[in-house]
Order: C-alpha cells, then sequence, then structure tokens
C-alpha cells in the first residue's frame, strides 16, 4: 500500500494518527479506550485493523513489548503539516505561498486579533533571519 496524503486518510485513520501524535506511542487498547471517550466505540479488531493499513502504508510502526504490539507515528504532526501544506501550496496557489497568504489576509474570519498575531509571528521570523 503506498503512503497517501494525511487528507486523504480515512476519518477513523485520521483520528488514529492524531491520538499517536498525542500521545507518542500506544497500544491498540490505548486506542480504542481513547476512541471511545470521544463517542466513538469502534471494536479492538477495527482499530487493530486500522494500525495494521497505516502501518504498511508507512504511517506509524510498531514495537514488542511482550506479547503486545505498542504503535508510534513514524513521522511528527509538524513534519505533515509542512509536507501537506507544501503539497497545498503547489496544488492551489501555483507554488506561491505569498498567494495563500493573501488569501489568509483576505478571510473575514481574521480579527485583528489574529491579525496582531500573524504581524508579531512575521517579525518574530524577520529577527529569526536576521540572526543568520
Amino acid at each position: 500500500m503506498t503512503r497517501r496524503p494525511l487528507h486523504e486518510l480515512g476519518e477513523l485513520q485520521r483520528a488514529v494518527m492524531e491520538l499517536l501524535w498525542e500521545r507518542g506511542e500506544a497500544t491498540v487498547h490505548d486506542l480504542r479506550d481513547a476512541l471511545a471517550a470521544t463517542g466513538r466505540d469502534p471494536a479492538y479488531t477495527t482499530v487493530l485493523s486500522v494500525l495494521q493499513k497505516l502501518e504498511r502504508a508507512g504511517w506509524v510502526g510498531h514495537r514488542k513489548e511482550g506479547r503486545t504490539y505498542v504503535y508510534s507515528a513514524e513521522s511528527s504532526r509538524a513534519e505533515e503539516g509542512t509536507s501537506s501544506l507544501g503539497k497545498f501550496i503547489d496544488r492551489v496557489f501555483r507554488g506561491d505561498p505569498k498567494l495563500l497568504f493573501q488569501h489568509l489576509l483576505e478571510d473575514d474570519r481574521l480579527g485583528s486579533e489574529d491579525l496582531e498575531q500573524l504581524r508579531r509571528m512575521i517579525d518574530d521570523r524577520r529577527d529569526e533571519e536576521a540572526q543568520l
């Protein structure tokens, strides 16, 4: 199975990945219990099947602890976010991150507090680049 982008994973697969990123590692039982706490109630075998598919696709790995497999993500949430964002910018904004930023600035959902936070992030980035 080839590795699909994060946004193409199924809903349960994404939920399992989010839990693994949050926890660092978990068993099938841990994940099933965490999913049940969110209102889902998948069977043990369903969670196991999801993990096996994610492992074949390169999303997760496991280590053995006695007779139990402990699963963890093969890459961090930040790494996946950066990769997905880059692909999104390439596909939707012709590879130009400024076009993405322009759309963000034009979005009515950004209030003055959000814009001020963006300004601080830009200033911080400039300071980092000046130190290089």
